[in-house]
């Protein structure tokens, strides 16, 4: 029923047993969990959390009376793994999953008390899932065969998967705050079990391929340095869009897929139809809109990006800051007889984002921190412009690996960047913004100039803005972030070593800049890709 788009059906089907059945109670909170997470609002979130709560009531009730979760049976010394009933193996592992989605909605809890909360929720459900490991590992072969282990295995595959590949992203010195705390993250140990989760013919396979279709087409494009794997993407999804063909998920990363190869009007015809498919989950069509609006922003359709983003502004709560950002930064791509058309007032917007800011454990969202520092600049008399600001965000979203997929699309936004260098080298009065404008250009310019296999022209405009380090006044992560996309030139050239130093050096000798938990999440990735700084040192300089 979810599949088909039957949301409500779905959970009319799970809500009569969802007391005394700890599968219904976690699928019930399951969708509704994702309901909430979908839209942000508050009683959405109180009501995914109450049958959160609930679901851990049903399981508990199920549960071992030792309690493999209690602590003292962690290493089984206290009791014995062949006594336990098949339901009560079941009981822990969907209180274990249960208990990570009610620490991921305790994260959203607008305080340090309810990330605290969040945390020990997630240590408690890792250290869940561990005991179950070792329960699989004890159990004896003939049993696996049974039906009803095929689903316990299939949940051990999907909890230690998405807690090893979730935290394999970490960059090192939060990784090893998290290895203090007892966990553990090893990317291929990570996938392995998601793939076995995924091949099996478990109730939770479909959450295991949901899991690696997040993992390949968001998480490593956006925190990683953009090359998803598609090959296992498409395979993975494939069999789930034969069966709902309609199914709106089916469709919208069928989509996303086809966005990432660069095929954009394929992509933004399958998204139309995602939201066509179903009303009842509007929240499925926002998603939609932000993938559209990208779409059309990688071909500098700068109306048809407005129009979406237009849309975001006033049906989605998600982050207002960043989706009037992005309205206004798109419109700052017209011209203003285009915009006066359209009836919008692009200084108005710039100087509601700092009041749209939302905080979470009193700390600003980095993407809304970064649209506010820019957006600072409307909020003067006399409002200084943005130079490129809809290009800008396509870079923090990591855009440009995929328009790179289309070099005449490139070449033309490489036509936009170098009319915006020529403006700002004839600024009879240029601002105290002047060179940080021309180096947000000159990055940018770099960044097309690589995609498009001109790699010594990239340089060039790379080693522009690393050599204007002192004369940049505000744009502090121009420099940190240029020195990470030099790195990934140098890798394109063949020469890792150059590559790793140039990285090593963004990653420790620059702080306190916008973004830059997002750059440290790229530089893990690279540098995973790469091999370890320390191995590629003459040993003699190998730290202790």
């Amino acid at each position: 029923m979810f599949l088909n788009n039957r949301f409500a059906d779905a959970l009319a089907a799970l809500e009569p047993r969802r007391s005394h059945s700890m599968y219904h109670a976690m699928g019930y909170s399951s969708i509704l969990l994702m309901q909430a997470a979908m839209t942000f609002d508050p009683k959405d979130m109180d009501v995914a959390m109450t049958s959160l709560k609930e679901a851990l009531h049903t399981c508990q009730s199920k549960k071992t009376r030792c309690g493999i979760s209690a602590g003292m049976c962690t290493s089984f010394l206290f009791y014995s793994i062949h006594v336990l009933l098949t339901e009560e193996m079941h009981a822990e592992l969907c209180y274990a999953e249960v208990l990570m989605q009610k620490a991921a909605l305790t994260f959203l809890d607008e305080s340090i008390i309810g990330f605290i909360k969040g945390g020990m929720g997630m240590r408690n459900s890792y250290l869940i899932y561990k005991n179950c490991q070792a329960m699989e590992n004890a159990i004896e072969d003939a049993e696996k065969e049974k039906n009803t282990h095929i689903h316990f295995r299939g949940g051990v595959n999907m909890g230690i998967g998405s807690f090893n590949l979730i935290l394999s992203m970490l960059p090192s010195r939060v990784l090893r705050l998290m290895e203090f705390l007892g966990f553990s993250g090893d990317r291929e140990l990570g996938l392995s079990q998601l793939r076995e989760g995924a091949a099996s013919n478990s109730l939770r396979s479909i959450l295991s391929t949901l899991t690696l279709l997040m993992f390949h087409l968001y998480m490593s494009v956006i925190l990683g340095t953009g090359e998803g794997n598609l090959p296992e993407a498409e395979a993975l999804l494939k069999p789930y869009a034969d069966k709902f063909p309609n199914g709106a998920l089916m469709l919208f990363y069928t989509a996303r897929i086809a966005v990432l190869k660069g095929n954009f009007t394929f992509a933004q015809e399958k998204f139309l139809a995602c939201i066509g498919t179903q009303e009842e989950w509007r929240q499925i069509h926002h998603l939609c809109y932000w993938e559209l609006m990208w779409a059309y922003s990688f071909e500098q359709n700068w109306i048809e990006a407005y129009r979406y983003a237009d849309l975001l502004c006033k049906e989605n709560k998600w982050s207002q800051a960043t989706y009037v950002y992005q309205k206004a930064a798109i419109l700052s791509m017209l011209s203003e007889e285009e915009v006066t058309k359209l009836g919008e007032n692009v200084v108005a917007l710039f100087r509601q984002v700092d009041g749209l800011r939302l905080r979470i454990a009193g700390k600003s969202i980095p993407t809304e921190k970064f649209a506010a520092k820019k957006a600072q600049r409307y909020s003067f008399p006399k409002p200084l412009k943005l130079v490129v600001p809809a290009l800008e965000m396509m870079y923090v979203w990591n855009g440009f690996a995929v328009v790179g997929k289309r070099p005449e699309l490139t070449e033309s936004i490489l036509s936009t960047l170098e009319k915006a260098e020529e403006q700002l080298r004839n600024e009879s009065a240029p601002s105290e913004y002047h060179m940080d404008d021309l180096c947000v250009v000159q990055m940018l310019k770099g960044l097309c100039l690589t995609q498009l296999g001109r790699l010594v022209q990239a340089e060039i405009c790379f080693n522009f803005v690393i050599s204007s380090e002192k004369d940049i006044k505000h744009e502090t992560y121009l420099v940190p972030f240029t020195m990470y996309e030099l790195g990934l030139l140098h890798k394109l050239r063949g020469d890792i070593n150059a590559a790793i130093m140039v990285i090593e050096n963004a990653k420790t000798n620059y702080r306190d800049y916008s973004m830059e938990s997002r750059l440290h999440f790229r530089i893990h990735a690279a540098l995973n890709t790469m091999g370890s700084f320390e191995a590629k040192l003459p040993p003699s300089r190998t730290p202790a």
